[in-house]
């Protein structure tokens, strides 16, 4: 079969490379205010309007944003853990064009991040929650080992968000779901309120901020970063609001846990709590807007660093190609995502880059690795990627790409040997037409072996595309 024949019919992008292909989408007369929210190791099928909920009736306000807005159907991450996904958010770039591709590696002060970006072209920026970025566990160029998961991260550390901050580096290590703190601007302690969950206080003083900004001569960027329904590490187990335990006792089995081991059915009535106290406080925050004035001027994003699959695929919750790992909700509302619309088209987080700053009418910066989702919600978009790039740590040194269709990864052999040719070999190759909970894997099926050729010369390019030296992909041993 011809190659361009295969691609159309697989559903795969042979064109990467995204960077010479960004421009600018252009803003409104009024440039709109920007309140992102992000929410921490949270799996698509938990709101309600992705098609087949965990729990009937647990996001009513995220399905109202989806109906207002735009619900992207094919959201994926491009790290699967918690500090690289954060840094590639912030910046645009892959973990491994920012060098941080594991957790415990702080984000660079040369990078340029959204806040930095948006504040040159006269926003206010702020950020309130986890962060994620400022402490290191070991030195490496340009950084020396740095700790900060319990104490204040200094201003030099704070990716560019200079004009509000109300955060701590590692939330899980400075709270849990009914006590902690965080720190102010000035690096004084701010305790949660007594008895009050975590997430409902940080909304109260997102709402706190948002109506400080009203009537303020300059638009705002607030980014707001929730922990749940990320696990509290410290005490090995998801916390949701009180009550959650019975209350969502009573859920769906996802397809991909049906018959696995993991700890998910212990776990999922208060991860369920954590995504309902979310959904309850996103409402919240809109709610505010309107009664304030400024909702018809307010972009809105909700999304996810990633998925959970709730140590069904390795001793942990993500680290891994599948997407119970990797698939996330992203749901957009305000200027230039409204009327209901859903796209299919496949998403990256990487993507949200350019489209925060589109939304600011900050210039582009060419090395970005993603496109403006507004293209896709004004149908202008053209040559889309059929396909998202995923690059794994921690639990493997990893590489996958994603189509409507297929999954396929790699992995390096021996990650403790430094490699500098780059060698990998073949882990994965899942056809999600017919699996779509990836329980059958054909990376050694001999009647694939085309598909696979065809998957790793668009792998080869995306991994060249983010900075990679060209690797070799060797078959998986039989």
């Amino acid at each position: 079969m011809k190659r361009r024949e295969f691609l159309k019919r697989a559903g795969l992008a042979a064109s990467v490379g995204l960077a010479a292909a960004h421009s600018a989408v252009a803003g409104p007369k009024k440039r709109p205010n920007i309140l992102f929210v992000f929410s921490d190791q949270q799996r698509w099928d938990s709101v309600e309007c992705y098609g087949s909920p965990i729990f009937k009736g647990l996001t009513p306000h995220l399905d109202k944003m989806a109906a207002d807005g735009v619900r992207f159907a094919n959201s994926f991450t491009c790290q699967p853990v918690c500090g690289p996904a954060r840094a590639s958010l912030q910046t645009g770039k892959f973990a491994s064009q920012t060098g941080c591709h594991t957790n415990g590696i702080s984000l660079l002060s040369t990078e340029k991040t959204m806040a930095h970006l948006l504040s040159d072209a006269g926003y206010h920026v702020g950020y309130l929650g986890k962060w994620h970025l400022a402490s290191d566990r070991r030195d490496r160029p340009g950084a020396r080992a740095f700790n900060c998961r319990t104490k204040p991260v200094p201003p030099e550390r704070r990716g560019g968000y200079k004009d509000y901050w109300l955060a701590a580096d590692v939330l899980e290590f400075t709270s849990h779901a009914y006590d902690g703190y965080m720190f102010d601007r000035a690096g004084q302690k701010r305790l949660f309120p007594e008895d009050r969950y975590r997430v409902d206080a940080q909304t109260d003083w997102a709402i706190e901020f948002l109506r400080s900004r009203k009537g303020a001569p300059r638009p705002f960027f607030l980014f707001v970063s929730f922990i749940e329904p990320h696990h509290q590490n410290d005490r090995r187990c998801f916390q949701g609001p009180r009550g959650a335990k019975e209350k969502y006792k009573n859920y769906r089995v996802p397809g991909d846990l049906v018959g696995t081991r993991g700890d998910w059915k212990k776990e999922m009535p208060d991860y369920l709590g954590c995504c309902a106290s979310l959904d309850e406080n996103i409402g919240r925050l809109r709610a505010e807007l309107e009664r304030l004035g400024m909702d018809k001027n307010t972009v809105v994003l909700y999304t996810t660093d990633h998925a959970c699959h709730f140590r069904t695929r390795n001793g942990e919750y993500k680290r891994s190609c599948h997407d119970n790992s990797i698939r996330t909700p992203l749901i957009a509302c305000g200027p230039g995502f409204e009327g209901g619309k859903v796209v299919d088209d496949m998403v990256s987080l990487v993507d949200l880059t350019p489209t925060v700053l589109s939304a600011g009418g900050a210039k582009l910066p060419g090395y970005l690795q993603g496109r403006p989702l507004q293209t896709l919600a004004d149908g202008s978009a053209e040559d889309w990627p059929r396909d998202v790039f995923i690059q794994i740590s921690e639990s493997q040194i990893g590489r996958a790409i994603r189509t409507k269709r297929w999954k396929y990864s790699v992995r390096v052999p021996n990650p403790r040997r430094k490699d500098p040719v780059g060698e990998y070999v073949e882990d994965f190759l899942y056809d999600l037409q017919a699996d779509p909970h990836e329980r059958d894997n054909l990376v050694k099926d001999a009647k694939h072996a085309d598909t696979r050729a065809e998957l790793a010369t668009i792998l080869k390019r995306r991994m060249i595309a983010a900075g990679e030296k060209s690797p070799i992909i060797k078959p998986a041993e039989s």
